[in-house]
């Protein structure tokens, strides 16, 4: 693994660039959110449920787990019923995507040009900023899988406080769950990317791997343990977020129910599904093939519109940014272009293997986020071969693309019914 170069700026100055690129996605995200004053797609299923939580009345919206929801909740009693109390909680979710990418991009380059362009195109990527407007439960389980990245990676290189840093990664695993199971192969993910890191350390040599003086990644931690600060965590987090339905009026949870609620919900899950017009195979979301329309109606005698689409710079561009990254990376045996590869690969593969009898484009939300990270490592390989800008041209055809589609993306005004009609590029996106 490539040793950081020299030149390391202070931490004041990470702050403030991260402090700036937060407050440029808080004035994009929060820009706009009262357009659509109606709930709109899944915002039907969620927002229910969160008031049932707020009622304390009875279990609703049963096949997800409870924090997703609970977010909603505290946005709806913090501001009350309307876009503002359903969606502010997504809003940080999603300023909160781009800051953890920003971090990880630091980890993976230790550079600030690589780790700013990722995060930048995080933000012009229209599904980071969709789900950043819409109460769902893609949002704050992305963003806190992002942070338990951006904190795994903190504490591979730590010389100290590996052990803490393991039980935020575990914690925020475990909350992410909470929001959502999706996040769940990511913890096993990271728990093997530990061990297979002490046995490349340790030449493939289990004795060695297994003890924690002397090695150079995740320091200090004996590797039973590291699985151990992992998982604990994790569990306890998830499990504490079960704490409301202890005190529904109507079935009220209880320690004997916990667990059996949780085969339940993994019935619920895998239960076959009809057919839906959006549905679209594993295969295609890369490609951005069949996007989906949240909204697409008159409100207020306004047309507006909101289509969960990819941003096909970034997503067509990125595609050829894993060839590079793995090609170049496997011959230059470059970390910071295969790490990209192997980060995109491991959030994308999960969907191809989970139980799902149908499958939608949003399941692609958190690969779409991580393939800006593979987009900044082949612009600056680029860039360092032969200087053209392209980490830069990168991030204005991103941002131009983005302005392009801004109006059915963000439920603008639009001309009328047919309006949508310019931006179709694809016979499948209508």
């Amino acid at each position: 693994m490539a040793n950081p170069p020299s030149f390391d700026p202070s931490r004041a100055r990470l702050a403030g660039i991260a402090a700036g690129i937060g407050l440029v996605a808080a004035l994009l995200f929060f820009h706009g959110l009262w357009r659509a004053a109606n709930p709109v797609f899944d915002e039907t299923h969620y927002l229910p449920a969160a008031r049932a939580l707020i009622a304390l009345s009875r279990p609703t919206n049963i096949e997800h787990p409870l924090l997703g929801k609970e977010l909603i909740a505290a946005g709806i009693l913090m501001f009350g019923e309307g876009p503002l109390g359903w969606r502010f909680f997504s809003v940080l979710s999603g300023i909160a995507a781009v800051l953890a990418v920003f971090a990880i991009g630091w980890q993976l380059f230790h550079r600030i040009r690589p780790a700013l362009v990722a995060a930048l195109l995080a933000m012009f990527n229209f599904t980071l900023f969709v789900e950043a407007r819409i109460g769902m439960l893609d949002g704050p389980m992305a963003a806190l899988v992002l942070m338990a990245l951006a904190a795994m990676l903190w504490a591979m290189r730590a010389r100290r406080g590996a052990a803490v840093l393991l039980v935020l990664v575990g914690g925020l695993f475990g909350l992410a769950a909470a929001a959502k199971w999706a996040a769940i192969p990511y913890l096993a993910m990271a728990a093997m990317a530990l061990v297979i890191t002490r046995l490349r350390d340790s030449r493939w040599q289990w004795r060695s791997a297994i003890g924690g003086s002397g090695q150079p990644h995740f320091a200090g931690v004996a590797t039973p343990t590291a699985l151990i600060l992992l998982a604990v965590p994790s569990l306890i987090t998830y499990f504490l977020t079960f704490a409301p339905a202890f005190y529904y009026a109507f079935d009220p949870m209880t320690l004997a129910k916990l667990v059996p609620f949780q085969a339940q919900m993994f019935l619920e899950q895998t239960k076959p599904l009809a057919s839906h017009p959006y549905q679209s195979p594993w295969w295609s979301w890369p490609l951005d093939i069949r996007p989906i329309w949240y909204l697409y109606e008159p409100v207020a005698g306004v047309q507006r519109g909101i289509l969960m689409l990819g941003n096909p710079i970034i997503m067509w561009g990125g595609l050829v940014a894993l060839g590079y990254g793995l090609a170049v990376g496997l011959r230059e045996r470059s970390w910071s272009l295969l790490a990209p590869v192997l980060l995109w690969t491991a959030a994308y593969v999960p969907w191809i293997i989970i139980p799902k009898k149908i499958g939608f484009f949003y399941y692609y939300y958190l690969p779409s986020i991580l393939i800006c990270l593979a987009i900044a490592a082949a612009t600056e390989s680029l860039e360092s071969k032969r200087p053209c800008g392209w980490p830069v041209w990168s991030v204005v055809a991103a941002g131009v693309m983005f302005a392009y589609f801004y109006p059915i993306i963000s439920a603008s005004a639009l001309d009328g019914p047919d309006a949508f009609a310019q931006w179709m590029w694809l016979p499948s996106w209508p």
